[in-house]
């Protein structure tokens, strides 16, 4: 005469236990939620910084050259205040140390003539003066495009390039240069008082078949849009797969248990591998 009962109690403390979520796995379950929204908030900010980063370089590329600073001031010279500033510096090139580093460009493979232009306060500038092909390496076919005596060149300033080109390392011993590594370079051709940066020279800032100038790819990826979104729907379909887990739970076993109301005259019965306990009166 007690079975019905029994079976109830076995089936409410079931229901319950189901309804308690390990402590485990809620707090496995609410870490990766909030890291989830964390990086979706970070990723905001890196766009918001770096919107206003691609603001900041389109006005110096657009804006009207200006003189290169100081000496005393190169030192404080930075990539976030002034890579890529509009430039001019005025010197003449040292044709017999230039330097060709490896470059791939929307002309082609090639290399980039980068000149040390000496200025007449006796400091030094390297100057990219733009790209030529393969079959130019050697500055014999090209000794036309090698303008003699004081010139004035415009470009954007860039930062040294210290770590080497893609998987490949600079090899000076050998002048095999992959990277624009101002340090490097002036090391290898024995230049001095040499500025830590150098400029990317202007298209049609140099006159005759010199390098082909005004190269310069400014892009910066801009991905942290969709990398946002991406969290957030992740940290979304997880809060949907808890809500289905733990609160679903005890509306699913509702449905396959019923709470007997006839006391001892009720029996059980069980139908099929996936029921509940059926409660029904006899």
């Amino acid at each position: 005469m007690s079975e019905p009962g029994t079976v109830t109690s076995k089936a409410t403390g079931a229901r319950h236990k189901a309804a308690r979520p390990s402590l485990w796995l809620t707090v496995l379950s609410l870490t990766a939620f909030s890291l989830l929204i964390a990086l979706g908030v970070w990723q905001v900010e890196r766009r918001a910084w770096k919107l206003a980063l691609i603001d900041r370089v389109e006005q110096r590329v657009h804006a009207p050259a200006q003189p290169l600073a100081s000496p005393a001031a190169w030192p404080a010279v930075t990539a976030a205040n002034d890579e890529y500033r509009h430039v001019s510096v005025a010197g003449r090139f040292l044709h017999d140390r230039e330097t060709l580093v490896q470059a791939v460009t929307e002309e082609g493979p090639g290399y980039w003539v980068l000149t040390p232009l000496q200025r007449r306060d006796g400091t030094q500038v390297l100057v990219n003066r733009g790209f030529v092909p393969t079959e130019r390496r050697d500055a014999s076919t090209r000794q036309n495009g090698n303008p003699d005596g004081q010139v004035e060149i415009t470009g954007l300033l860039r930062m040294s390039e210290p770590k080497g080109g893609f998987l490949r390392n600079n090899v000076p011993q050998h002048n095999r240069w992959y990277s624009r590594d101002v340090a490097a370079i002036a090391a290898a051709r024995g230049l001095e008082n040499v500025a830590p940066f150098f400029v990317d020279a202007d298209a049609g800032s140099q006159s005759g078949p010199g390098p082909i100038g005004g190269l310069t790819v400014v892009a910066f990826p801009n991905n942290h849009l969709i990398y946002a979104l991406t969290w957030f729907a992740l940290a979304f379909m997880l809060a949907g797969k808890l809500f289905v887990t733990f609160g679903g739970g005890l509306f699913r076993r509702k449905r396959f248990v019923h709470e007997p109301d006839g006391g001892s005259d009720a029996v059980t019965r069980r139908t099929g591998s996936d029921a509940g306990t059926i409660v029904e009166q006899t």
